[in-house]
C-alpha cells in the first residue's frame, strides 16, 4: 500500500507539473502498476473502461463532421435575427451553447458558437471578451445534463452502469438533466444581470448555407440510439461505445464512398487520442490503488473526518470538488474519486447516488471558476488571444465566479432534497 500510495502521490504532481505530458505519465504510471505487481496482469485488461473510451471516441469523430456541415452556424444565424439587442444575444447564444454542450463536447461546442459571437461583436464593433466568456461557462455547465455531454459524464455513466434516460429520470426521481436546467435558470439571471447596460441593436447580413445534412442526422440517430438502448434489457456492458462507434463507422464510410478524403483524414484527427491515452492509464493506476486497498483507505478517513454524518460527506464532496477542479484538470479527478465515493457509501450503508450527483455538479461546475479550470475556458481565452483581446484572470472571474456558485449551490440543495 505505501508503494502505491507514493506511485499515486508522484503520478498525480507530475500531471499537474506537466500538462503536456499528462497521457504519458499516466501510462508509464500504468505500467509501474503492473510490473511491480501491484495490479496483477491478470486484472489489467478489465481495469480499463473501453465502454468509455469508445463513447468518448466515437462521439468526437460524428461531432466534427456535424461542425463541418455548418449546422450550428445555421442555427445560431436563426437564433440571432429574432433577437433585439446585443444583451439577448449573449444570452440566447450562451444558452444555445448550453443545449448544444449538453450533447456534445464543450470544447466543439465554444469552437461552434464563440466564432457567430466574435462575428457580431466586430460588425456592432464592441469587446467580444465577456461574450466568449458567457459561452464557455454556459457550455461547462450543461456538460453534467447528459449521458454524452461531457468526459465527466461518460466516465459516471460508465462507472455506475447509468444509461442515457437515467441522467433524465432515474429510479423515478429527477436525474441530472432537471437538476442542471434548473442551475442554468439561475445561471442566466446573473448573466442577465452582468449584461444589462449591453444594449446595442444588432443587425446580421448574410447567412450560413448547409450543404449537408446528414452528420445532423447521424448525431440525433447516435443519441436516439442510446435512447433506445436504454429499454432492451441484458445489453452488452459496452453498448453505449458500440452505438457512438456504429454511428461514426457509417458516417466515415458515407464520406468514402463520396470521395471526401480530406472530411475523412480530418475525422481521425479530430479525435483526442491524447485524452483516450490519460484515461486508459488512469483507469488501470485506479485499479492499482484499489488493489492495494489505498481507495479504501481514504473513503475511511473522509468518513471518519466527517463523523458518519451523510451531509457532512456529502457537502465535502461537492464543494472539495469545485475547489479541486477550478484548479486542476477534471478528468483525472473524476476518475479518481467515482471509486472513492463508493467506497464512503459502502461504509456509510447508503446508495451512493447522491454522493455520485455531488461528485458529477461540484467537479463538472468548479471547472468554470478559473481560466484554466476547464478545457472549454483555456480554448476560448486561446481563440480571444488569437483575435488580440488578452484576458485577465480578473475578467474572467467576476463572470465565472458568481454565475458558477449560483449554479453550484442550487445544484448542491436540490441533489439533497432529492436524493438524501
Amino acid at each position: 500500500m505505501t508503494l502505491a500510495i507514493i506511485l499515486f502521490a508522484l503520478t498525480y504532481v507530475l500531471l499537474l507539473a506537466l500538462p503536456k505530458m499528462r497521457a504519458y505519465i499516466a501510462l508509464a504510471s500504468a505500467a509501474i502498476f503492473v510490473l511491480t505487481g501491484i495490479l496483477p496482469v491478470s486484472k489489467l485488461f478489465g481495469a480499463v473502461d473501453w465502454n468509455v473510451l469508445m463513447m468518448i471516441a466515437g462521439t468526437m469523430g460524428v461531432v466534427y463532421l456535424f461542425i463541418e456541415s455548418k449546422m450550428p452556424s445555421l442555427l445560431a444565424d436563426v437564433i440571432i435575427r429574432k433577437l433585439p439587442n446585443i444583451k439577448w444575444v449573449v444570452i440566447v447564444l450562451a444558452l444555445f451553447a448550453g443545449i448544444i454542450s449538453a450533447f456534445v463536447d464543450n470544447v466543439a461546442t465554444v469552437l461552434m458558437v464563440v466564432p457567430v459571437a466574435l462575428d457580431i461583436c466586430k460588425k456592432l464593433r464592441i469587446s467580444p471578451v465577456k461574450s466568449v466568456i458567457a459561452i464557455a461557462i454556459s457550455s461547462n455547465l450543461q456538460g453534467a445534463a447528459t449521458l454524452v455531454g461531457d468526459t465527466t459524464s461518460i466516465l459516471l455513466g460508465g462507472y455506475a452502469n447509468l444509461n442515457f434516460l437515467d441522467f433524465f429520470v432515474y429510479r423515478g426521481k429527477p436525474g441530472m438533466f432537471f437538476i442542471v436546467q434548473i442551475s442554468a435558470i439561475t445561471a442566466t439571471l446573473v448573466l442577465l444581470w452582468i449584461f444589462r447596460k449591453d444594449t446595442a441593436k444588432v443587425d446580421i447580413q448574410g447567412g450560413t448555407v448547409v450543404e449537408d445534412y446528414f452528420p445532423s442526422y447521424m448525431l440525433v440517430g447516435m443519441v436516439l440510439g442510446l435512447i433506445i438502448a436504454s429499454f432492451i434489457p441484458n445489453t452488452p456492458s459496452t453498448i453505449n461505445g458500440i452505438i457512438c462507434m456504429g454511428g461514426l463507422l457509417i458516417a466515415v464510410v458515407r464520406e468514402l464512398l463520396k470521395k471526401n478524403i480530406n472530411l475523412v483524414t480530418g475525422v481521425f484527427k479530430e479525435i483526442d487520442y491524447f485524452t483516450l491515452l490519460l484515461l486508459g492509464g488512469l483507469f488501470i493506476v485506479i485499479a492499482g490503488i484499489s488493489e492495494a486497498g489505498v481507495v479504501d483507505l481514504l473513503s475511511r478517513t473522509i468518513i471518519s473526518f466527517s463523523g458518519d454524518n451523510l451531509f457532512v460527506v456529502y457537502t465535502i464532496i461537492v464543494w472539495a470538488s469545485v475547489l479541486f477542479s477550478a484548479f486542476i484538470d477534471n478528468i483525472p479527478y473524476i476518475a479518481t474519486m467515482l471509486p472513492v465515493v463508493t467506497g464512503m457509501a459502502v461504509i456509510l450503508g447508503i446508495d451512493p447516488t447522491i454522493l455520485y450527483f455531488g461528485l458529477l455538479s461540484g467537479a463538472t461546475l468548479g471547472g468554470n471558476i478559473t481560466p484554466i479550470g476547464a478545457s472549454a475556458n483555456i480554448t476560448a481565452l486561446g481563440i480571444l488571444r488569437k483575435e488580440g483581446h488578452e484576458t485577465k484572470a480578473w475578467d474572467f472571474m467576476r463572470i465565472s465566479v458568481p454565475f458558477t456558485l449560483s449554479a453550484v449551490m442550487v445544484g448542491y440543495v436540490l441533489i439533497w432534497l432529492i436524493w438524501s
